[in-house]
């Protein structure tokens, strides 16, 4: 989804994911190119490294470093997956070879793991190769009907030229949450020395909403039983029953978003709910595996109520991926492909304002100096 997003001007000289499955849809979409390795990143051998990139991007995993996780950080089996990463790029930088530009998305949690210790420790290493360093919180609400935070941490290597409309003074309120803000402060002197807050522009209103992306019929999933509607409904609390009452008052075609969660119920009790919005914003995808519900479609109608899990190509249009995207025929293969996913028109986003500036001033710089 990152290279859907960088676009054609962008060529890929490697890829990686220890999936599989991944790496299988990967060449279904861009062709059976020799670039995508599926093997476990901590194999990967400065050799198998082509070239000299002017962008490497990594999502290593979140679960550690997830507010839902148990907490492990950068400690963690799978978000320590970052270490191998990091010593690649270390080893490209000590070869001469550091991409001009690293770029490493997670979740938001990774800003207060462990009180911001674990994010103090990738910006130590990113100043200590030699990079400038800043980060962005980015809510894809902004481009698709889905609230989706995710936290891009973006470093420059010293000596190449940033455009200064690049370059915010001073953090700025749509990029620069709360929670960044202060992870930032609590950074030692010497990495604040080498501290960039990135500038954005403020996006166009969003004109996506839940309900376009529906399908009609829908593919890949089938509706519910009039049982199993029946059942999901008695799953909800008194306040989300309400809403659907609400729904039904309205008497035209209205679209819920569906996740089941373990609350405690009057008494002190776990049990699960079926808890509803009816905003035309989907719930954020997450992967099925894990214990993480599947999202189910809610369509009312007047007193017609119908249910349906979201279907696979729904959830890639969530993400940003258009209609000629192909994805796996399995559905629980299809759905933790997108849930685990970057959403396109944020990559798109950040490669307009920030990326592609960046390589065209130094490309130019370069050019200028083989005239001279």
């Amino acid at each position: 989804m990152v290279r859907a997003g960088l676009g054609p001007e962008w060529h890929c000289l490697f890829a990686n994911d220890f999936d599989h499955k991944k790496a299988r849809v990967y060449t279904d979409n861009w062709g059976d190119q020799p670039e995508i390795k599926p093997i476990d990143v901590r194999k990967i051998k400065l050799a198998d490294l082509p070239e000299r990139a002017n962008l490497a991007w990594a999502s290593f995993p979140c679960q550690d470093l997830s507010l839902a996780g148990a907490g492990a950080g950068l400690k963690g089996e799978r978000s320590g997956t970052f270490w191998p990463f990091w010593d690649l790029m270390q080893a490209l930088v000590d070869h001469d070879r550091g991409p001009e530009i690293i770029v490493l998305e997670n979740v938001c949690g990774t800003l207060t793991s462990h009180d911001g210790k674990d994010f103090a420790t990738i910006c130590a290493a990113l100043c200590i190769a030699d990079y400038s360093v800043g980060a962005l919180v980015i809510n894809a609400a902004l481009f698709v009907p889905q609230p989706r935070p995710r936290l891009f941490i973006i470093a420059v290597q010293n000596g190449v030229n940033v455009p200064q409309e690049v370059l915010s003074g001073q953090p700025l309120e749509n990029w620069h949450t709360k929670a960044l803000r202060s992870a930032q402060s609590k950074l030692p002197s010497k990495i604040k020395d080498q501290w960039l807050w990135w500038n954005l522009p403020t996006p166009r209103i969003r004109r996506k909403t839940f309900s376009s992306i529906i399908e009609d019929p829908p593919t890949g999933t089938d509706w519910f039983s009039i049982e199993e509607t029946r059942q999901l409904l008695a799953m909800m609390s008194p306040i989300n029953r309400a809403k659907v009452r609400k729904a039904k008052k309205l008497g035209r075609r209205i679209i819920g978003g569906v996740y089941k969660r373990t609350r405690h119920d009057e008494d002190g009790n776990k049990a699960q709910r079926a808890e509803i919005r009816f905003d035309d914003v989907s719930g954020c995808l997450r992967t099925p595996a894990g214990g993480s519900s599947r999202q189910v479609i809610l369509v009312v109608e007047g007193d017609s109520v119908r249910a349906r899990l979201i279907s696979t190509r729904e959830t890639a249009r969530l993400m940003g991926l258009d209609d000629t995207y192909k994805l796996p025929s399995n559905y629980n293969e299809a759905y933790h492909l997108t849930g685990d996913g970057v959403v396109v028109p944020v990559v798109r986003y950040l490669a307009k304002h920030i990326f592609e500036p960046i390589r065209d001033c130094q490309n130019a710089r370069k050019n200028r100096i083989v005239a001279a």
